[in-house]
Order: structure tokens, then sequence, then C-alpha cells
């Protein structure tokens, strides 16, 4: 099923080459000024390659193909799905034509660019969205050892023309002149466009010298962390490190004996922790900690408790697209979920408060392999839509494999830290988490 894992993979490279486009298109909008066009055009030619020339043909000459054979039940999806990739290409063509005539100071065409563009940002993740949360699933359960043989082969081909080594170059070339010239925080800003938002530098959370104590225990001895705006980073560390003690002061539940804790650059260290909520930091507990007697569906209305009532219907079925297992036991009680589905609702129960900074404390605790990559797949996905994440795990190369930084935690003590790549070939980390 490697297939699936590319998959995967590329609709996360996707959702953020979306939020990107989002990005520069408010920018554009709010500033007046179309400086941005020419960055936008690169990402559509980026676009082109890397889902029409190259991620629609693998799905629909392969998956798609043996899906219609042992699925019959699910040809009207497929079908669906085939007919929007099929689209896919008028459409950048159209956007494409739009931003030309606003680069040349065509006024008359702003409106339709900007509502073009919402227009095709929301339907490709809605695709994407689509295709993770029921062909894919749909393609592990129905598929057959043969099956996956021939589409894992046609997906790891790198001497096929179509979408080979030659073609991975060609799309490598344009994400990186995207890179080059897109402005902070999108890309390097070699070529400044408009004003990039300041705020965005800033970091979403930032704690300074932070101690606790459990009475006359020291739990943490002058703690350093930052995570940025869209960034997941990892904190991990042995069992009893400090790592939940850390989560609970930055939700307010245990105190700081001295340091500092921001949130936005608003100094959060004395905040009550309701408030700190209102502020946008949702927590999942560790263990899950879902309420069993009330229904999966009170469990969701309890997270978005600080929200205003009429926005509940909209997040609640975007929960339930993520989550589709709780859309079908909605009005069953939390407590007969299994521990992967009560994870799932944890998470869920977070994402209802809109997070700016969503705390993960220890997701894959006591859950088996499969499920645990799943949680982890879920993790991903909400790191590709923006979510800032600060993810708490014992499970150190799985937590590292996806965070953009990582930290170690020893005895209450960051003892290292840097890009979770190179954390995971760190010898220490190697040796003391990885079993190497």
């Amino acid at each position: 099923m490697q297939a699936l894992n590319i998959i995967s993979a590329e609709h996360r490279g996707m959702w953020r080459l979306t939020t990107a486009l989002d990005s520069i298109s408010r920018e554009m909008q709010s500033s007046g000024s179309h400086g941005g066009a020419s960055v936008v055009v690169m990402m559509l030619d980026y676009l082109d390659a890397y889902i029409d020339r190259m991620h629609h043909p693998k799905e629909d000459r392969y998956l798609f193909r043996l899906l219609r054979l042992r699925a019959p039940h699910a040809v009207a999806a497929i079908e669906k799905l085939e007919a929007e990739h099929e689209a896919g290409p008028r459409h950048l063509a159209a956007l494409r034509a739009l931003v030309f005539s606003l680069a040349q100071g065509n006024q008359n065409d702003r409106a339709a660019y900007f509502e073009q563009m919402a227009r095709f940002i929301d339907s490709l993740r809605t695709h994407m969205r689509f295709e993770e949360t029921t062909v894919l699933p749909l393609a592990r359960e129905v598929l057959t050892a043969e099956d996956w043989q021939e589409i894992d082969a046609a997906f790891l081909d790198n001497q096929d023309p179509l979408f080979g080594v030659h073609a991975r170059a060609e799309f490598a070339d344009l994400r990186a002149r995207i890179v080059m010239l897109a402005p902070e925080p999108v890309g390097l800003g070699s070529a400044a466009i408009a004003n990039a938002q300041p705020d965005a530098k800033r970091p979403v959370l930032e704690i300074r010298g932070v101690t606790s104590h459990y009475g006359r225990i020291q739990a943490l001895h002058g703690i350093d962390l930052q995570v940025g705006e869209g960034q997941l980073v990892a904190l991990v560390g042995a069992n009893g490190a400090g790592k939940t003690t850390l989560l609970r002061c930055i939700s307010g539940v245990q105190p700081t004996g001295a340091g500092s804790i921001s949130l936005h650059a608003a100094d959060i260290t004395r905040m009550a922790p309701d408030k700190r909520v209102r502020a946008g930091i949702c927590q999942v507990p560790e263990g899950r900690q879902v309420f069993g007697p009330m229904s999966i569906e009170d469990n969701l209305r309890l997270g978005a408790f600080t929200r205003p009532q009429e926005e509940l219907a909209h997040d609640m079925e975007r929960m339930y697209a993520l989550f589709p297992i709780l859309k079908e036991k909605r009005l069953l009680p939390a407590g007969t979920l299994s521990g992967g589905q009560q994870q799932m609702l944890a998470m869920a129960r977070a994402l209802m408060g809109r997070p700016k900074l969503l705390l993960l404390d220890e997701p894959s605790m006591g859950l088996a392999p499969l499920l645990v990559e799943e949680i982890f797949r879920i993790i991903g996905n909400l790191k590709a839509q923006g979510i800032t994440i600060l993810l708490i795990e014992q499970n150190a190369h799985a937590a590292l494999s996806i965070a953009d930084i990582g930290y170690v935690i020893e005895t209450g003590v960051i003892t290292l830290s840097g890009p979770g790549p190179e954390l995971l070939n760190n010898e220490q980390v190697k040796s003391a988490y990885l079993g190497m």
C-alpha cells in the first residue's frame, strides 16, 4: 500500500500550496496591489505539473481502475473524482487568464479573480478531503495483494516518462522558484511582494525560563521553547521527563514557579485556564478523557463552549468529514468507542474550539500500531491545513518524522533541539529513544 502513502504525501503538498495561494491572494486583495501575480502564475504552473500531469493520471490509470472492479458500489464516487480531475486543467487555465489580466492592470477582473481563486481552493481541498476520507479507506479494505503489487509498482516507477524522475525534476524546479520568490511567511521573500503581514514572523507560543514544582520536587528547570505560526513542534522524552507538566503549565492548570509564557506576544503566565481557551489554546489531554456517558455529539459541543452557537453546525460537519466514524456513531455514548475512536473524538473536540494553538498530549498512547499510524496521518493532515501544533509524544520516531522542529526533554531540562529530521539522525536520540 505504498501508493497510498505517496498519494497522502502529495495531498499534503497540495494543501500547503493552496494555503500559500490563499495567503498571497488575501494580501493582494487587502493591499489593492497585483504584485503577487507573478508568483501566483508560477504556483498555477506548479499545480498543472504536479496535479494534472502527474498526480491525477496515476490515480485514474491504476488506483481508480482497480477500485471500479473491486467495489462496484463506489463507481459513482470514483466517477465524481475522475470528472473533477478532467475539469482541473480548465479551471487552472481560467484562473491563469484572470491573473495575467490582473498583472496587466485590468482592474475589471479583480473581483472575478478573487472569487474564482477562493472557489478553486475550496473545491481542491474538498476533493482531497473526500478522497482521503472515502476512497483511500475503501482501497485499503477491498483491493487485493495483487492489486497493490501493480499499483505500487506504477507509483514507484521512477523511469516512467510521465511522472518519473524527469517529471519530478520539472516540478521540483518550479517549487524551488516559488519558495525563493514568494513573500514571507509563504516563502523566502527574495523578491518581496507587497508587505508580508508583520505578525506572521512572531511565534505563536514562546516559553522562556519556565520552572514548575510539585511540592518540594522541581519538575521543570528553566524550559525555553518556541512554536511558530503553522509549525508542528514535537517535544519528546521518556516517561516522567516533564512533558505533560509543561503542557499543563501552558494550559494554565499547573502553576509556573518562574519564567514566562507568551501567546502571540501577549504574556499569559498568570492568565486563568478558561481565558487561555478563549485566547485560542486547546488541549487534547493524555488518555483522551472523553465524557463517557455523554453522546459523541455532545462531547463535540462541549469543545466549542466558547464559540457562537450559530457556528457549531458548520464545524460539526467539518469534524464529521475529518473523522467519518464519529458521524456514524454520533448519537452513541462516547464511552462505547474504541481507544482509537476516542482519541479521534478528543482531537475533534479540541478542534471545535478553532485553536490558534493545538496541544496534543501523547496521542498514540495505548493504541495498536495501525491506529498509531492513522492518528499520525491525521496529525499530518492538520499540519498541512496550517494548524499550529505542539505535540508531546514518547514515540520519538513518529513525532520527529513529521515535526518541523523537535525538542528533547530529560528530567525537566531541554537537552537537544533542532529540525525534526535532523534529530531523527542524531546518535544520542537514536540511542535513547529509537533503540538504535
